[in-house]
């Protein structure tokens, strides 16, 4: 059970905040790499989408590598970021493209390993938007 005292803890949460951004950035610039340093590379790994469902680290790089890299450009809003313990977060946000009022939306579980923060879990969902996160 976890301690209230234990979720946002300041120095978690501004990690956590980090990686999240630093998941952004490879997301609209397109940087596969970076994509994929920050998911746990296993096959229980899962990312479901608008119109797709990958379940392991394998079929979240074939979607990322085939995927096109216009328009991804995005405006975040009511990002939230919710860390329990030292080691499990959870971040959502919605988000809008540019030229469109359609909303869309994305969830993160992460967990800190080791070798640092990784998503382990992603939910991506839109209002018709192209090119869901």
């Amino acid at each position: 059970m976890i301690n209230l005292d234990n979720v946002d803890r300041p120095a978690i949460l501004a990690e956590v905040t980090a990686a999240f951004y630093q998941y952004e950035e490879a997301l609209v610039s397109n940087n596969i790499e970076a994509l994929d340093a920050l998911f746990w590379h296993d096959p229980r790994t899962v990312r479901l989408g608008a119109g797709e469902n990958l379940y392991g680290i394998e079929a979240i790089r074939a979607f990322r590598a085939a995927r096109p890299a216009a328009g991804l450009a995005c405006d975040l809003r009511h990002t939230t970021i919710t860390t329990f313990g030292a080691d499990m977060a959870v971040c959502s946000t919605e988000f809008t493209r540019e030229g469109s009022a359609r909303l869309g939306r994305q969830q993160q579980t992460w967990v800190r390993f080791p070798y640092g923060w990784r998503i382990v879990a992603a939910r991506g969902q839109s209002d018709g938007l192209r090119g869901v996160h």
